[in-house]
């Protein structure tokens, strides 16, 4: 469906996550070994995700309709009003050149659902990149994975905030700790359940009025001086 899937045992896993998380610490830029970190390490997390997911009526249609956030689906975007949460993804992601189809597959889930989950929470990543208002820099990337930890309790999250702070300047570790880490852990508390949300059924929505309905607190504006 989503990807070819490799069965591991946990010998296996184990030899996988150590290795990615080598090369990720290495190479943060590696969006495959971040992902395969994500996945040997996190199967508990998405099989709670997974049983919310199950519990709410928008994660519910989300698990039965299985949206994908590729070009071909959410190529819409771009043409809608300016004030919509779909216009702020679409200048998101045209700012930087980003394409929603950049992902790299699942290949290590056990099951269909949990192979769906982990990449729904892989595509929707920029989405709330979108709706936190953080950018893509070793801070904002840091910021949002405080975020995600606090929603899905991934090791991965915390295991790449350890990672990229280890690569702060002294500026951007005060700036960090005393300005961004405070807030992310108020707003990943605060938000609604964020693999929860049909995301593409609100495009339409104006982008602070969708803030206001899932308790997002977009980032304080960074500090002058």
């Amino acid at each position: 469906m989503v990807g070819v899937r490799i069965q591991l045992n946990k010998w296996q896993q184990a030899a996988v996550a150590l290795g990615s998380a080598v090369g990720a610490l290495l190479d943060p830029r590696r969006a495959d070994l971040i992902a395969a970190l994500g996945e040997t390490t996190g199967k508990p997390s998405f099989e709670r995700v997974l049983e919310r997911m199950k519990r709410s009526d928008e994660g519910r249609a989300v698990l039965l309709e299985r949206p994908r956030v590729l070009s071909s689906e959410v190529g819409h975007a771009w043409d809608l009003p300016s004030n919509t949460f779909g216009s702020a993804y679409a200048n998101f992601m045209g700012s930087r050149n980003f394409s929603p189809d950049d992902r790299p597959p699942v290949r290590f889930m056990d099951t269909d659902e949990l192979e769906y989950v982990a990449m729904r929470a892989r595509e929707v990543h920029d989405f709330w990149h979108t709706l936190f208002g953080l950018p893509t820099n070793l801070i904002g990337e840091s910021a949002l994975k405080v975020i995600e930890f606090e929603q899905m309790h991934l090791p991965m999250c915390m295991l790449s905030v350890l990672g990229g702070t280890a690569r702060f300047n002294d500026k951007q570790r005060n700036l960090f700790f005393l300005h961004y880490f405070p807030w992310a852990i108020r707003a990943g508390m605060r938000c609604n359940d964020l693999m929860c949300i049909y995301y593409e059924r609100h495009f339409h929505e104006d982008l602070d009025d969708v803030r206001a309905k899932w308790g997002i607190i977009p980032a304080p504006p960074s500090p002058k001086g």
